[in-house]
């Protein structure tokens, strides 16, 4: 196992799917991963796929068309194993193919596209599952490492003069916006890199959930690299 997820309490390491989904967080604990070394070729599979916009997603039948080396099939095993196991498990999965994401350049002060470190919310009882097999993957971070941005004095006051509500509707509006979603790190924070071919689950804000949602982040890509990511 690897040394970084085992030494943090914030990551629970399990070595089945089954383990993974029926794991419970707690404590500290707020992302599971399945740690796996995957064999195959998941670059020739992004070699052959159409980037038709910055983020285009990838269906079986996408996959399955593929003219593959042996480890390029291998590869295209793995991911079409991985999209079955969440479908089934009640999941609704996704294989994208990103070059970028939007960014956010509105304000100076605060971002709230994904590459901002943030949470993930749900009105539903629900997690985040996430793989990277090719690229840049992201990265996660203890909540005792951030501070939730809109609670930073500067960065309050400045949303405070964007609303032109109510006081009573601050908080309010703050939600609507997503800023309160968005956190910023702490000068000894230490991210974790998720790393490629592990299967995570994270954590989300929702009415039910007994732990902190897990603080994460989409990595800025390399240059002139694909990335290769499911995600649900």
């Amino acid at each position: 196992m690897n040394n970084i997820f085992s030494a943090s309490n914030q990551i629970g390491l399990v070595s089945t799917f089954s383990e993974l989904v029926h794991t419970n967080f707690k404590g500290e604990t707020n992302a599971l991963c399945w740690y796996r070394n995957l064999d195959g070729d998941f670059k020739e599979i992004v070699g052959k796929l159409s980037l038709k916009e910055n983020i285009t997603e990838v269906s079986s039948t996408d996959l399955i068309a593929l003219q593959l080396s042996e480890k390029g099939n291998i590869a295209r095993e793995i991911i079409l194993n991985d999209l079955k196991l969440l479908t089934d498990f009640g999941a609704s999965p996704s294989l994208n193919l990103l070059k970028c994401y939007e960014r956010d350049n509105e304000f100076d002060f605060i971002s709230t596209d994904v590459y901002s470190f943030h949470v993930d919310r749900s009105p539903i009882a629900t997690d985040t599952f996430l793989c990277t097999y090719h690229g840049a993957a992201s990265d996660i971070v203890s909540n005792s490492q951030v501070e939730q941005k809109i609670l930073i004095p500067e960065i309050r006051a400045k949303l405070k003069e964007l609303h032109d509500g109510a006081e009573e509707e601050f908080e309010n509006f703050l939600k609507e916006n997503y800023f309160d979603l968005h956190y910023q790190l702490q000068a000894d924070a230490e991210p974790i890199n998720l790393g490629l071919g592990h299967l995570w689950r994270l954590a989300v804000d929702h009415p039910k959930q007994e732990v902190l949602p897990c603080v994460h982040r989409a990595p800025v890509e390399n240059e002139g690299e694909y990335r290769l990511l499911l995600i649900c």
